[in-house]
């Protein structure tokens, strides 16, 4: 029965090497752990086994949450682009699961076709039925964010009636299903919507051995007064902590996750501030995606309840790992997720700021800026420009005013910001009016500025 240990005792007594922490991770697992599992029948009680994407996909992002309560938004928000299948409203619209992945094509994979994929790590996912299947798509997309990590957008859980009409399929399997496998498990909950239902208090509880990994985000905080917020705030707590029996209180990040103007924009320090902290912790993911696969091995083969054995003959390996893993963040120091609404974190004195989109004017003869130059002229001389330029300081001041969050009004600074001297003159300075009434019309910005926005004299040749 223990036919595995009596082969891997008769191994020669020379160090293994791997070439990655993925490559040695799936090599102990396939030698030593999996046969431990093929021989207590631990995937027909617990997990189905692991194969090779599991090791070498991409750092995922779980999002959960009732319906409305802004789960497809905030992947938008993050990449700043529309995926295949995206459907938003006030009312249940996502009605599957969608892994939102990098590809050089826009479209959709079908659940069917992806889960007979060797190099989509879904291929256990077929045993949940054809009633989940039809309910699972890929949507691949060439998004510079989705690089780095991809993001499973979930069917908004139900409450009220609405819970009690069957799935077809075990939602809160395939939740655990994917909360086992995912780096960063993100809870969002409505600000005028705490009520925690039947069926969320069982896809939480489906979550609880992986609080490590899990992230709660109070999103649309800005279209209530901060007294109430402080309400909603405890109210949230007070209910996560009658379902999540842990010691330690869970983060949660406060803030409106959309690239709209705040409703109250009182709070606004306090969202800008928690973005960052959820964009930092989104954007290690890369880097500590090694790190997680280990952990997730180790926890994986004590729930097989042979730690004595598997612990003893990893011990060595683990431990050149542990050094590897090191050596490798120290090499991927840079490896950070890039683009959408990350991009914004170095473009002037705003921080954060992407988008796309602003055609107006692209066939005049005349500069589109112009005709409004006049007005903005006269903003621009009492900002006191200094050799016929003013700060990023005093600009900074007037572009608040359209209460747009500072992922945009950076990216619209580092457009206006022609030459890259850190000042705007007043055609800079016209042009950054221009393109926050752009966005506040409900457009979105360029992700470079177009050749009939550059002011005329910026223009080479002219």
């Amino acid at each position: 029965m223990f036919s595995w240990v009596s082969k891997d005792g008769r191994r020669k007594n020379e160090p293994e090497l791997f070439e990655t922490v993925a490559d040695g991770l799936r090599k102990l697992y396939n030698q030593k752990l999996l046969p431990l599992e093929e021989t207590y029948r631990f995937h027909d009680f617990h997990s189905p086994a692991l194969e090779d994407a599991d090791f070498h996909n991409k750092p995922m992002v779980l999002l959960v949450g009732q319906y409305s309560t802004g789960k497809t938004t905030f992947i938008r928000h993050l990449m700043e682009q529309d995926f295949p299948g995206m459907r938003i409203g006030p009312e249940p619209t996502t009605d599957s699961f969608i892994a939102v992945m990098h590809g050089p094509v826009e479209g959709v994979v079908p659940g069917n076709a992806l889960v007979v994929d060797p190099k989509k790590p879904f291929r256990k996912l077929s045993a949940f039925g054809n009633a989940f299947l039809n309910r699972f798509m890929c949507a691949q997309l060439p998004n510079p964010v989705l690089e780095s990590i991809s993001i499973i957008d979930t069917p908004g859980i139900l409450s009220g009636e609405k819970q009690r009409i069957s799935r077809g399929y075990d939602f809160a399997a395939v939740l655990e299903w994917f909360a086992e496998r995912v780096d960063r498990i993100i809870l969002l909950f409505d600000a005028h919507k705490l009520d925690i239902s039947d069926e969320f208090s069982e896809v939480i509880k489906a979550l609880k051995n992986h609080e490590d990994k899990i992230r709660v985000v109070l999103n649309k905080a800005d279209q209530i007064e901060t007294q109430q917020l402080m309400r909603v705030y405890g109210a949230l707590m007070w209910s996560l902590g009658k379902i999540i029996n842990t010691p330690e209180v869970v983060r949660v990040y406060i803030g409106s996750f959309w690239s709209h103007p705040l409703l109250i924009p009182d709070n606004r320090k306090l969202f800008e501030a928690e973005e960052q902290d959820l964009f930092k912790d989104i954007q290690s993911l890369p880097r500590n995606a090694a790190l997680r696969k280990l952990n997730d091995l180790i926890k994986r083969a004590r729930l097989a309840k042979v730690h004595a054995y598997i612990i003893s003959a990893l011990k060595n390996d683990i431990a050149k790992l542990m050094v590897m893993v090191r050596q490798e963040e120290s090499q991927m120091t840079t490896q950070v997720v890039k683009g959408g609404a990350f991009e914004g974190t170095t473009n002037g004195p705003f921080g954060h700021g992407y988008g796309e989109g602003a055609g107006e004017g692209i066939d005049d003869v005349e500069w589109v800026v112009g005709k409004d130059k006049p007005t903005y002229d006269e903003i621009f001389y009492t900002l006191s420009p200094v050799n016929g330029k003013i700060t990023g300081a005093s600009a900074k001041k007037e572009m608040v005013k359209s209460k747009l969050p500072n992922t945009v009004l950076g990216k619209i600074w580092k457009l206006a910001d022609v030459d890259r001297d850190g000042f705007l003159d007043d055609e800079e300075f016209a042009l950054a009016n221009h393109l926050i009434k752009v966005k506040l019309e409900g457009h979105e910005l360029p992700a470079d500025l177009p050749p009939h926005l550059i002011p005329p004299s910026k223009r080479r040749g002219e």
